[in-house]
C-alpha cells in the first residue's frame, strides 16, 4: 500500500510545480517555452498521483479473496 507520507509530499510538490508554473507565466508570458515546461512539469505530477491511484485500489474480486482465500472464485489453477 502507498505510504501516507508519499501522497502528502506527492500533493505538495503538485501544489509547489503550481505555483511556480503560475510565476514562470506571469514573469515570462504565457506562450514562452518557460511557461510551457512548467505546465509540463505539473502534468507528469498529476499523471503520477493518477497512476499511484489505479495501482492502490483493488478491484472487489481482490478485496474478496483477501478476505477468503479458500473460495472457489480465488483458486488459481496450473494446468
Amino acid at each position: 500500500m502507498i505510504n501516507t507520507l508519499e501522497v502528502s509530499s506527492l500533493e505538495q510538490a503538485i501544489q509547489d510545480a503550481i505555483a511556480q508554473a503560475r510565476t514562470a507565466c506571469e514573469s515570462t508570458g504565457n506562450t514562452s517555452v518557460n511557461c510551457a515546461v512548467a505546465w509540463d512539469i505539473v502534468e507528469e505530477l498529476q499523471a503520477e498521483r493518477a497512476h499511484r491511484q489505479v495501482k492502490s485500489s483493488k478491484t472487489s474480486l481482490e478485496v474478496y479473496c483477501d478476505q477468503n482465500p479458500d473460495a472457489a472464485e480465488c483458486r488459481i489453477y496450473d494446468i
